[in-house]
């Protein structure tokens, strides 16, 4: 076998053989136009040119018939993409985070601890599972807080598991060398209840609030965190609902007082919706 007939691991997709013209030349199947149960099918059959399109069709529609499929598409790639995306492993992967749910997030879980998924798309699949909150095995979070790509370390906060060995490797991404992996750590020691971060949650909520943030500090929340929450909400109306929330679940007499004001403000100025509902 020559050179160029050798597998390249490397490359961006799994080679095939040559395609008559009849074949390559054939359109693409239109897969807005079928319907639920022939999409689906059509998925689990599909040559590398169809399964992008096949992939993003079940995404938009959420079809969690297709998860096998969307997975099964993944495995079909094992092996490549240690420098770059491999299309038909980010479309099956956007498709199951499109999804959602117990069984996507499972599949997910799945494809990164079987290693089916590297490089890029190893930090797509981790994203995906940060955004579907999966909690991915302890040994394998373990990992990933010390992979080499900071994406991924960020991410990786975002799944862990509360335990001594995680809060150590938490605590140590304090001091990483990306803010967004420091504010990520400092989530997650939130979430698990470690008082000791609150001074890095507070500095991260002044600076740049967001959800992630108030939902992290709730659990660990003094006089000094309900106060900057008020204040948040003066400034940021978009977050009013998030704060009013992460205020219900805080056992303090100035998180109820501060919660009437922001509840007030909301109906005076009615920048806030509660369920949907102004």
């Amino acid at each position: 076998m020559s050179a160029a007939e050798q597998l390249d691991l490397f490359s961006q997709s799994a080679p095939e053989k040559p395609h008559s013209p009849s074949v390559s030349s054939r359109p693409l199947i239109a897969s807005d136009t079928l319907d639920d149960e022939h999409l689906v099918a059509a998925l689990h059959n599909a040559g590398i040119r169809d399964s992008i399109g096949l992939a993003a069709e079940v995404g938009r529609r959420r079809l969690t018939a297709a998860i096998p499929a969307l997975e099964a598409l993944c495995r079909r790639f094992a092996g490549f993409g240690a420098d770059r995306i491999v299309p038909e492993q980010a479309a099956a992967l956007d498709g199951l985070a499109a999804i959602g749910g117990f069984d996507a997030t499972q599949a997910l879980v799945r494809v990164i601890a079987k290693g089916v998924v590297q490089g890029p798309c190893l930090q797509r699949a981790v994203s995906a599972a940060a955004g579907l909150r999966a909690r991915l095995p302890a040994a394998l979070v373990m990992a990933l807080l010390q992979h080499g790509d900071p994406r991924i370390r960020a991410d990786a906060c975002r799944c862990v598991r509360a335990s001594p060995e995680a809060a150590a490797l938490l605590r140590d991404l304090l001091d990483d060398l990306h803010p967004y992996v420091q504010m990520a750590a400092a989530c997650a020691l939130g979430r698990s209840g470690r008082r000791e971060v609150r001074p890095f949650l507070l500095r991260f909520l002044r600076e740049q609030p967001s959800t992630e943030l108030i939902d992290a500090i709730a659990p660990v929340a003094d006089e000094e965190c309900i106060i900057l929450l008020g204040r948040v909400a003066d400034a940021r109306p978009d977050l009013s609902q998030a704060i009013l929330d992460a205020l219900d679940g805080i056992d303090h007499p100035r998180a109820e007082k501060i919660a009437a004001y922001i509840g007030e403000s909301c109906l005076s100025h009615r920048p806030c919706h509660s369920n949907g509902r102004p």
